[in-house]
Formats: C-alpha cells, structure tokens, sequence
C-alpha cells in the first residue's frame, strides 16, 4: 500500500522535512525567550480555542513548540538536542526516501491530534469538563527516536559530544524512563490514571507501532541481505589481504592461504616482496606466471596431443 501512495504522491513530499522541522523549533525556542506565554496563548494545540473558537492554525502552530521548555542557561542543551533529532530524521530520509519519512512523522502528528480530540471528548462526557491537554513533540520525537533505532540500533553516537554510546542503549534509557514514570503512576494513583497516562503515550508513538508491525517482514529480508552483503565483503577483504586459507603456499610464513600471484618456477608471492612483478607468458600453453627473474629463462610448458602437457626448453627463443 505504501508504494502505491508513493508512485502517486511522492512527488509531493518535502525534500529534508527535518531540516525545517528545525528551523521551527529554533523560531520557537527565540519566540519563548522573548515571551514565555505566547506559544501556550496563541500557538499550543488547544482543542477548545482550535474548534470550537476556530484558530485551525494551531493544528500547524503547535509545531512550533521548543523542544523543552528551558531557561537561558539551559540553551546548550537545547541546542544539541536539536542537532540530534536532525541527523535522526536526516538518516531515516536517506534510509527511507522523502515521501516514506514524510508518512511516517506527518503521521505521528495526525495522531497527536487525535489524541489531543479524545482527551477533551473522553474528559467532557466523564467529568462534564473538556480538558485541552496539550501533548506537543515529545511523543512524536521519541516515534522518531524509536524507528531510529529499528534501522541504525548499532550506530554509535556521542551523548554530550563525550560519552560514547549506541543508540539501542539510548532507546533503552528512555524506555526504561517511561517505563519508570508509568509504574509510579500505577502504585501512586491507581489504575485509572495509569491507563489515562499509558493510552496517550500510546496513541502518540503509535505511527511507531504501525511502521514496527508493517515491516517486520521487510527488516527480516533486509537484514539477511545485509548479512550476505558483510559476508561478501569480508571475504574480499581476506582475499586482498591474502589471510583467508586457501591452497596457495606462502614461503614466507608457510601457511596456506590465496594470493594474487605466484612463481609457477620458484613459488614465491606478492606476500614475499613488495618489489616483486608479475607476468603471464604468452608461449606457455595455459594460465602460467612468473615472476622477473624467471620469465625469460622458464622452460615453456606445451600440451601434447595425448592431453598432457611438456616442458619445451626455451632455447634461444626467451623472449614473450
């Protein structure tokens, strides 16, 4: 289904989505330092104002919210944090393409919204009282992290630009913070408020859950593709380097292993000198090589017509 909407509508996808997304969260990282109020005033996803009072631009606006709210000595954070979630999104684009990356965080945000209708709804035929939550980035990010680390589990990332560390771990920590978060829910509040913390936490990863489920088939093809792949060229890795075995004798380490050349007179490699070349006579009937100091004095190797083959002194003849 995905590529079908693809050849139908990749053409209309934003080329470098991330690079933008960052550029909105910078304005409004600018915007909650010169007026703190101004993006929970105007600009949140307030269900209420949205729909019922009609500002629909906060269906867009909302993304405009800084990554975290902070204070001004914690913008260095804020900074890197922002330089993360860039090469995330960046790596899943060039993983996926355009329109795939496109789907899948304008997907996640369709979703918050979603999330934002059904708390207000649920909290007003419960309480009598709607409650615009509004839920922001965090859920979206953190979809992204999570597909992140589906794809690129093994890259290695510097956490503060010091503490190296691969990104599984890092998916892991945040799991496990949330995990955390909703078991002191659950032993504080009960299960009712577990349940109204772990339903939006759900739904607001759920492009995650959908993309997981969708191409678990496609992981388990790609990565035995992968595997040959790494297979393919470690062996032409070892073949380079002359250190897989094989039924080549090397005289300088007697052991067994393939060379590009060999003396078919005196046996000697590539592996035995760095100055040593390397040639093919043309007289010889066969794949024979030799290296210079017996190319022209070799007795040359004839097929008889029984099949077999003979030596034939080179005579005078030295020459290829």
């Amino acid at each position: 289904m995905i590529n079908r909407l693809e050849r139908k509508f990749g053409r209309y996808a934003i080329k470098g989505l991330i690079k933008y997304l960052m550029l909105l969260y910078g304005l409004g990282l600018v915007l909650y330092f010169l007026n703190p109020n101004f993006y929970n005033t105007w600009l949140a996803l307030d269900v209420e104002k949205t729909f019922c009072h009609f500002q629909l631009w906060r269906l867009v606006t909302f993304l405009i919210q800084p990554i975290q709210q902070t204070e001004p000595g914690q913008v260095f954070f804020v900074l890197i944090t922002m330089y993360f979630y860039y090469f995330v999104g960046n790596m899943l684009e060039l993983k996926w393409g355009s329109f795939r990356f496109n789907l899948f965080y304008f997907s996640g945000v369709l979703f918050n919204i979603i999330l934002c209708v059904l708390i207000y709804v649920f909290t007003l035929i419960v309480l009598g009282e709607g409650w615009s939550v509004s839920v922001g980035l965090e859920y979206i990010n953190l979809a992204m992290l999570f597909a992140f680390t589906v794809e690129f589990g093994e890259v290695q990332v510097l956490l503060f630009f010091v503490i190296p560390m691969k990104v599984k771990y890092l998916a892991v920590f945040f799991g496990a913070m949330y995990g955390y978060r909703f078991i002191t829910i659950l032993v504080k509040f009960g299960w009712k408020y577990f349940l109204m913390a772990f339903i939006p936490f759900l739904i607001g990863i759920l492009n995650f859950v959908i993309y997981f489920i969708a191409t678990r088939k496609e992981r388990a093809v790609r990565r035995r593709t992968i595997g040959d792949m790494r297979r393919r060229y470690a062996y032409m890795r070892s073949v380079e380097r002359g250190e897989r075995e094989g039924g080549v004798v090397n005289t300088a380490g007697n052991r067994k292993v393939i060379t590009k050349h060999r003396c078919a007179v005196c046996g000697r490699t590539e592996l035995d000198g760095d100055d040593l070349e390397f040639r093919f006579c043309s007289k010889c009937e066969g794949n024979y090589e030799y290296c210079m100091d017996h190319l022209y004095t070799h007795t040359h190797v004839v097929r008889e017509k029984t099949g077999g083959n003979r030596p034939e002194n080179a005579g005078d003849d030295k020459g290829l």
